[in-house]
C-alpha cells in the first residue's frame, strides 16, 4: 500500500471511529463517578500459573509493568518498551542492523524478544494468556560457529496503549505453555472491559535531527444489555520521521578511527606497532568505509609484456599494471594518478591506498514508518452463567528506507569486461576508447596488443542510484472464547486464527545477466565502467520483492476446580486441558532469487550458488507446516498454612519432530509472615523452528579465515587467507527439539508496609542446541584433518568433506613448496562451505535478579520506586564432538596456538551479552500534579571481532551505557464532565550517546541506541 493511500485510509478510520464512539461513550460518561476512574479489568489469569486465583502465583518471579509505567516511560514501540525490562537482551532484529543480511534479513517495522539474551526463539509471547503467532520475516543469528534462521513474535505488533499491565515471568514454563517458554514467557495483558472514550495525541521532536514522532489513540468501551455485554476497541496510530546517516555528523562518515582517543591501541600509528604485518592495511579497525567505489580496481586477464613500460611511452617506471597485472582508478584529477582514462577518471598502478566509498555517505539508520494497532473485545454474559470472549486486532505497518548503491558479493559473481566493450580503454586498435598508442602501445613495440585486453572486475560499487526499502506488515487475529461452569467446575475453550503477513520489495537492485550483457556490448549502450556515476545503469534495473506469511490456529479447552480436595492447610487447586494448534510458514522469493530466472558468471558459476540479484545470495522458496497436540495438568497443594506447591506436567506431539514431556515443581514458603523464599525446578524445551526443518536450501558468502591456508602461507608476501567464500545450509527433518533444566531459588523480603526486597537466583542448562558448525570452525577441521593425513600420498581425497576447495592446480610453485614445507598436502582455496543445521553441544547459564519496590503515601505526594537489576553470572556454550577435538589439538600443540574455534567459549560479556542491566523508576503524585524519573544502565562488553594480529592485543570494550528519561504532568476538569491531562517528557535526559563500537553507525545498536535527547508533549481527554 502507498503511504499516501495508508494515511488518508487512516484518518478516514479514526475520524469515523471518533464520529460514532463520542456519542454512544457520552452518555454513560458523563454518569461515571470520579471514583469510578480505574479501569474494570476482566480477571485473568496470572503468567506462570492456569489456576484461576492460585496462591502459587505470588511465590512466581514476576515483574510487572503497569499501565502508567508505560505511559510515564514514554515509550511508543514495543521495542522500546522491551528494551526498559531489565530481563530482555540483545534485540538482533535491530534495524539499523538489517543491513547485513540484505534482502535475507527482517527488515521494516521489526522487534525481537530475547529473554536472558538466550536467543530468539527461547520466549514465549503471549496475548491475555494466548499464544500470538511468530512474525512473517526471519533472519540468521549467531548459534555455534555460523548464523541459523531464528524468528519471534514481532514486538511491533503489539501495543503500548490499551494495556493493563505486561507480565514477565522470569522462569522456564513449558510445563504450563508448551515449546518455546526456556528463558521466560512475556505476557500483555490488555484491557478487556472498558468503559468510556479516551483520546490521547502526542507529539515528539529530536535536538538536531529532522525527526518528528506523532502518536494518536483512542479508547472506547460500552456495557449494553444491562451490563451483560461490554464492547471495548482500541485504535493507535503511530508515524516517525526516517533517520539518515547525514543527519549527526558521528554517523555521515564511517571512518570512526576518528572519534578515537590519541592514546587508544586502536588509533595510529598505536595500532600498526601492536600488528606483526603492519602496513596501510593493519589499521583498518574502525574504519569502515568500502573499498567498493565507483573508482573500481581490474585485473588484466592477459598479461601486459614485461617490457612494456611506461618509460617508453614518457612515464615512470614500471609498467601501467603490479606484477598480478592489477590497476585502479580514481577521480579525475587525484594526486595518486599516472594517466587520464576520459574527463571522468585517471588511473594508476595497483598500489596506492584503494578509492574508498564512504557507505554513510545517504544511508538510513531508522526508516520512515506508520503503523496502526487495533484491538476490540466483545464480552457477553448469558442469563444460563455462560461467558463469551471475542478478540480481534489488526496491526499494520509501512515503512520506506534509503541504502547505499549495489556492489558484488566477493565469493562469487564474477564479472568480466571483453575487450570489445566499447568503453574498454584497452579495447582493440583503433576503438573509440582506447588510451593512446603513447600510453599502451600495441604489437609493434610490445605493448597492449591490437586485439585488445580482457578486464575483470576486483573492486566495484554501482552508485547511480540508491537502493529504496519498502515494507508492508501486517498481523491479524481472531480469538472466539466461552467460559463457564459444568456442577463444580470451571471450565473454558478459545479458537484462535492469526497471521501474519510481510512483503518486502527493494527497487533500484541491478540484474547480473544484464549488467553482464552490457558489459559484452561493444555499441555505445555499453556499460561504461570507467565514467563514475555517470554511467547509465538504468537497463539493469530491477525491483526485487520477497513475500513472507506466517499462520497459527489453535484450539483449546481446560476444566479447572479450586478445591479439588481439601488439606488440613486448605484446598487443592487444579487444572487440566488440551490443545491443537497448527503452524505454518512460506517464503516466497524473488524469481531472481529462487532459480526461476538463473545467472551464469564468466567462470560458469550458476545457481544455486549465485543469484541474477547483484550483491544477494540465491534461497529457494521454503514452506512447511506442523500439527502440534498437547495436554497438560497443573496442581496447587497447600502442604501448610505456610508452603505452597505447584507441580506441572505437559506432553505436546509434534507432526514433524516427536514428542516431548516435560515437569514443572514450585514453592512458595513463609517461615515468618514478612519473608517469602520461593524456588522453582523445570524442564524446558524449544522446538527447531520451521525453516531450519523445511528451508530448501541457502547459500551466503562471508569472508572467514582458510586455516590451511594461514597454516601454510601466513608467511608469504601478498598472500591473503582471509577472504569471501561461500556457506550452503538446508533444513534438516533430524533435528531434535532443545531440552533444558531451569532451577531458581530466592527470596521476597517485605521489610516494612511500604518497602519490598526481592533477590533470585536461577540457572539454565540447554542441551542439542541448535546450530551451525561454522565456516571458520570446518576449515580450521580442515586443517587438522590435513595435518594428521601428512603429505606423503596427496593423491587421494584428504581434509573435510565439509570444505569445498579449488584445485591446487592453481597455486603457484612457492605456494606449493610452501605447504610441504609444513608437511600438509598443498590444497586450493575454499569455494564454499557444505553446513548443515544439527543438534550441537550444551549451554549453561545462570544469574540472579535483585529488586527493590517503595510505595508510601506521604503529606507532600504518594511515591512510587522500582529497581530491577538483572545479573549475569555464567553464559558458556560447553563444546563436544569436533569442537572439542579442536580445542584438544589446540592445547596439544598439534593446531596453532593462535586459532580460534569460535562459538565454544564463554558468551558472557561478549558481543551483545552484558554481565547486567538495570532499570529504575521513581514516581512521584499529588492531587492534579504527577512526575516521573526512568533510568536504564546497560553493563560493558567485549567486542571481538576488534583482535590484533600477535593475540596479545588488549581487548576492545564497550563500555556500560546510561540513560534517563523524565516527564510532568498536571490533570484538570477540561469541560464539563471531561478529565485532561497533559505531559510534557524528555528522552535521554542528559543527552547520552551510545559508546563507540566498530560498527556500521559506529554504535552497537543491537544493544544501545544512539538517539539524542528528545522532547514530547501528551495531551490526553477522558469523557
Amino acid at each position: 500500500m502507498k503511504r499516501k493511500n495508508f494515511r488518508s485510509w487512516l484518518m478516514t478510520a479514526f475520524w469515523l471511529f471518533g464520529t460514532v464512539a463520542l456519542p454512544l461513550a457520552s452518555g454513560q460518561a458523563l454518569a461515571q463517578e470520579e471514583a469510578d476512574d480505574e479501569d474494570v479489568i476482566e480477571e485473568i489469569v496470572s503468567v506462570g500459573s492456569q489456576i484461576k486465583g492460585a496462591h502459587i502465583a505470588e511465590a512466581l518471579a514476576v515483574s510487572i509493568v503497569t499501565s502508567e509505567d508505560i505511559e510515564n516511560l514514554g515509550v511508543d514501540s514495543g521495542d522500546q518498551l522491551l528494551e526498559f525490562m531489565s530481563e530482555q537482551g540483545s534485540n538482533f532484529f535491530s534495524e539499523a542492523e538489517a543491513y547485513s543480511g540484505g534482502v535475507n534479513s527482517a527488515r521494516g517495522d521489526v522487534g525481537a524478544f530475547n529473554l536472558r539474551n538466550l536467543g530468539t526463539g527461547n520466549t514465549l509471547v503471549l496475548l491475555n494468556g494466548r499464544r500470538m503467532v511468530n512474525m512473517a520475516t526471519y533472519q540468521t543469528e549467531l548459534s555455534g560457529g555460523s548464523f541459523i534462521p531464528v524468528n519471534t513474535v514481532n514486538s511491533q505488533a503489539l501495543p503500548v496503549s490499551g494495556l493493563a499491565r505486561v507480565e514477565v515471568l522470569r522462569d522456564g514454563a513449558s510445563a504450563i505453555y508448551g515449546a518455546d517458554a526456556v528463558a521466560g514467557v512475556v505476557n500483555y495483558v490488555l484491557k478487556t472491559d472498558f468503559e468510556g472514550l479516551s483520546v490521547r495525541a502526542k507529539y515528539g521532536a529530536w535536538e538536531g535531527l529532522p525527526r518528528n514522532d506523532e502518536t494518536l489513540t483512542l479508547e472506547w468501551g460500552k456495557k449494553l444489555n444491562g451490563g451483560r455485554t461490554n464492547i471495548s476497541v482500541f485504535a493507535n496510530y503511530y508515524h516517525r520521521d526516517a533517520v539518515n546517516s547525514r543527519d549527526d555528523d558521528r554517523w555521515s562518515n564511517d571512518d570512526y578511527r576518528r572519534l578515537l582517543p590519541a592514546n587508544s591501541p586502536w588509533a595510529e600509528p598505536l595500532c600498526e606497532d601492536r600488528d606483526v604485518n603492519g602496513g596501510d592495511d593493519s589499521c583498518t579497525r574502525f574504519y569502515n568505509s568500502s573499498t567498493n567505489s565507483e573508482y573500481g580496481q581490474y585485473d588484466i586477464l592477459t598479461s601486459v609484456n614485461p617490457s612494456s613500460n611506461r618509460d617508453r611511452y614518457g612515464l615512470i617506471s614500471g609498467g601501467i599494471t603490479d606484477s598480478s597485472g592489477e590497476f585502479q582508478v580514481y577521480p579525475i584529477g587525484h594526486p595518486e594518478c599516472d594517466w587520464d582514462f576520459n574527463e571522468y577518471v585517471c588511473g594508476a598502478v595497483d598500489g596506492p591506498p584503494i578509492y574508498r566509498f564512504n557507505n554513510n555517505e545517504d544511508r538510513n539508520l531508522l526508516s520512515e514508518l506508520d503503523r496502526i494497532n487495533v484491538f476490540a473485545f466483545i464480552n457477553h454474559d448469558f442469563e444460563n452463567g455462560l461467558q463469551s470472549f471475542t478478540e480481534v486486532s489488526a496491526y499494520l505497518s509501512y515503512t520506506d528506507t534509503l541504502r547505499e548503491g549495489n556492489t558484488r558479493l566477493t565469493a562469487v559473481a564474477k564479472y568480466e569486461i571483453p575487450a570489445e566493450n566499447y568503453w574498454n580503454p584497452f579495447g582493440p586498435c583503433g576503438a573509440d576508447n582506447r588510451l593512446p598508442f603513447e600510453l599502451i602501445g600495441d604489437d609493434t613495440n610490445g605493448g597492449v596488443p591490437c586485439a585488445g585486453l580482457d578486464l575483470e572486475i576486483d573492486n566495484y560499487r554501482w552508485l547511480q542510484y540508491p537502493r529504496y526499502i519498502s515494507n508492508d506488515g501486517d498481523v491479524f487475529r481472531v480469538l472466539q472464547g466461552f467460559r463457564g461452569g459444568w456442577r463444580t467446575w470451571d471450565w473454558e475453550a478459545a479458537a484462535v486464527w492469526s497471521r501474519a503477513t510481510k512483503a518486502d520489495v527493494t527497487s533500484n537492485r541491478i540484474s547480473n545477466t544484464i549488467i553482464t550483457q552490457m558489459l559484452n556490448d561493444s555499441t555505445p549502450a555499453a556499460y561504461n565502467m570507467f565514467a563514475g556515476r555517470e554511467a547509465n545503469i538504468d537497463p539493469a534495473l530491477i525491483t526485487v520483492r520477497r513475500d513472507n506469511e506466517t499462520e497459527l490456529k489453535s484450539i483449546d479447552f481446560k476444566m479447572s476446580k479450586g478445591d479439588l480436595f481439601d488439606m488440613p492447610a486448605g484446598p487443592v487447586g487444579f487444572v487440566a486441558g488440551v490443545e491443537f494448534r497448527q503452524e505454518s510458514f512460506v517464503d516466497d522469493r524473488d524469481p531472481r532469487l529462487d532459480g526461476t530466472i538463473q545467472f551464469t558468471d564468466a567462470d560458469g558459476v550458476t545457481f544455486p550458488y549465485v543469484s541474477d540479484v547483484m550483491g544477494s545470495s540465491p534461497s529457494l522458496d521454503s514452506s512447511g507446516e506442523r500439527d502440534v497436540t498437547s495436554a497438560f495438568a497443573e496442581l496447587q497443594i497447600p502442604l501448610f498454612s505456610t508452603l505452597d506447591i505447584q507441580a506441572a506436567l505437559r506432553y505436546e506431539d509434534f507432526s514433524d519432530i516427536g514428542d516431548t514431556t516435560v515437569g514443572k515443581v514450585a514453592f512458595g514458603w513463609r517461615p515468618i509472615e514478612q519473608v517469602l523464599l520461593r524456588g522453582s525446578w523445570s524442564e524446558a524445551y524449544r522446538v527447531p523452528n520451521l525453516v531450519t526443518v523445511n528451508e530448501a536450501g541457502v547459500a551466503r558468502s562471508n569472508t572467514n579465515t582458510d586455516y590451511a591456508c594461514q597454516y601454510a602461507l601466513g608467511g608469504l608476501s601478498g598472500v591473503d587467507c582471509s577472504y569471501g567464500m561461500q556457506r550452503t545450509a538446508g533444513g534438516s527433518d533430524l533435528l531434535r527439539p532443545e531440552k533444558s533444566d531451569n532451577t531458581s531459588i530466592g527470596i521476597v523480603w517485605d521489610v516494612t508496609a511500604s518497602l519490598t526486597l526481592t533477590l533470585d537466583f536461577w540457572s539454565i542448562e540447554k542441551t542439542d542446541t541448535i546450530g551451525l558448525f561454522g565456516e571458520e570452525n570446518h576449515t580450521a577441521l580442515d586443517l587438522l584433518r590435513l595435518i594428521q593425513a601428512g603429505n606423503d600420498n596427496c593423491t587421494s581425497a584428504l581434509g573435510n568433506p565439509a570444505v569445498i576447495r579449488e584445485n591446487a592446480s592453481t597455486l603457484s610453485p612457492e605456494e606449493i613448496d610452501a605447504y610441504n614445507v609444513v608437511g600438509i598436502c598443498p590444497v586450493g582455496d575454499v569455494q564454499r562451505v557444505d553446513d548443515t543445521y544439527a543438534n550441537l553441544d550444551t549451554r549453561k547459564i545462570n544469574g540472579h535478579d535483585f529488586g527493590i519496590y517503595y510505595n508510601r503515601s506521604t503529606s507532600v505526594g504518594n511515591f512510587s520506586f522500582t529497581y530491577l537489576g538483572a545479573f549475569l553470572n555464567k553464559y558458556e556454550q560447553v563444546p563436544s564432538g569436533p569442537a572439542d577435538e579442536l580445542l584438544n589439538a589446540i592445547d596439544t600443540g598439534v593446531l596453532p596456538a593462535g586459532l580460534n574455534v569460535s562459538g565454544f567459549a564463554s558468551l558472557k560479556r561478549q558481543d551483545g551479552n552484558p554481565a547486567e542491566k538495570h532499570t529504575v523508576r521513581l514516581n512521584w503524585s499529588k492531587g492534579n500534579y504527577g512526575a516521573s524519573l526512568s533510568g536504564m544502565r546497560i553493563g560493558d562488553f567485549v567486542q571481538t571481532a576488534l583482535t590484533f594480529d600477535d593475540g596479545n592485543g588488549p581487548l576492545y570494550v564497550i563500555p556500560s551505557y546510561t540513560t534517563f528519561n523524565a516527564s510532568f504532568d498536571y490533570s484538570f476538569d477540561f469541560f464539563s464532565d471531561t478529565r485532561a491531562k497533559v505531559r510534557f517528557g524528555i528522552v535521554n535526559l542528559r543527552d547520552d550517546r551510545a559508546p563507540l563500537a566498530d560498527t556500521r553507525f559506529g554504535y552497537y545498536s543491537d544493544v544501545h541506541t544512539d538517539m539524542p535527547r528528545s522532547y514530547y508533549v501528551d495531551f490526553k481527554l477522558d469523557f
